[in-house]
């Protein structure tokens, strides 16, 4: 079995927040992902939108795209809607081969509200999840068709933020949808990544390797914070720099035939985080990890 390392953009430039790495070029965060070792790198809001202009510009820095953030509105938009929303970027990540699209649902979400802490997230009742699950399939099947699997984002602020948030999403889903495993936000939420990976196995397609600093985790759940709050007092940070070991998780994986991307994500801000030292960081654990364990990386 093998795996391949890619970076989120993030760490260069927020899209949220643009005052965050705002004035970075994309071609420096490029560069430097390539720089720290990566082959590949997710999208973010600075991408050209049309394959003809990101693919050469990928194919500059050696570098794929191993997929990308789609908020979604499915509590409030029809399937239909939803799917005439996605066709630019589903077309940009079939051109550009991209393994899947990291789908989420934003409606409601607190996650860009500094004013909210995040116990007041939005919650849906018995009849809501009922209908969201089958909107949920019926979008998956769609992109599954179209070659391109819709992997669901659990998210700190949303609808789906818990570990059972995203067990009862699975469960009750077709198996044309996917998940993302992303290890901060199940561990921001409360959750366990690696109970999560065994219950599901055969759903999980793609990996973010996001890490947190525990002593500002602990903090911002006494205290209630914001999720903005919580990142931008440092809460997040690349695998080797936080309280993760993923050198459990990562055999489980590869005793399971995992054979996608790990990406190294973690929102911090650029000018206390430089992003080519903490780039840095993130690929040489991972990498580290992974020549321990036996688990091979391809490019």
């Amino acid at each position: 079995m093998s795996v391949k390392l890619g970076i989120a953009p993030i760490a260069w430039s927020n899209d949220d927040m643009p005052e965050l790495g705002g004035n970075t070029p994309l071609e420096q965060c490029l560069s430097e992902a390539n720089e720290a070792g990566f082959s590949g790198i997710e999208s973010g809001g600075k991408f050209p939108k049309k394959s003809e202009e990101l693919i050469p510009l990928l194919e500059k820095y050696n570098l794929k795209l191993c997929s990308g953030w789609y908020g979604a509105n499915l509590r409030k938009n029809s399937v239909k809607e939803e799917i005439k929303s996605i066709q630019e970027q589903l077309k940009l990540f079939q051109d550009c081969k991209a393994p899947c699209i990291v789908f989420a649902e934003v409606s409601d979400s607190i996650a860009g509200d500094p004013n909210r802490p995040l116990s007041t997230r939005p919650q849906m009742d018995k009849e809501e999840w009922i209908i969201f699950c089958k909107k949920i399939s019926e979008i998956g099947k769609y992109l599954e068709d179209e070659g391109m699997p819709l992997a669901y984002h659990h998210h700190m602020g949303t609808v789906i933020e818990s570990q059972r948030d995203t067990e009862r999403l699975l469960e009750n889903t077709k198996d044309q949808v996917k998940l993302i495993l992303d290890t901060g936000h199940m561990l921001f939420a409360g959750g366990n990544s690696i109970e999560v990976a065994k219950n599901f196995k055969e759903r999980v397609i793609h990996v973010h390797c996001k890490d947190m600093r525990k002593h500002i985790l602990d903090r911002s759940l006494k205290e209630d914070l914001s999720f903005r709050q919580a990142f931008l007092e440092g809460a997040f940070t690349v695998p080797g720099d936080g309280c993760i070991n993923y050198e459990p998780l990562l055999k489980f994986l590869k005793e399971n035939y995992y054979n996608g991307w790990l990406v190294v994500e973690a929102e911090q801000d650029p000018a206390k985080a430089n992003p080519l030292k903490y780039a840095k960081i993130g690929y040489n654990y991972l990498f580290n990890v992974c020549k321990n364990i036996n688990l091979e990386i391809t490019l």
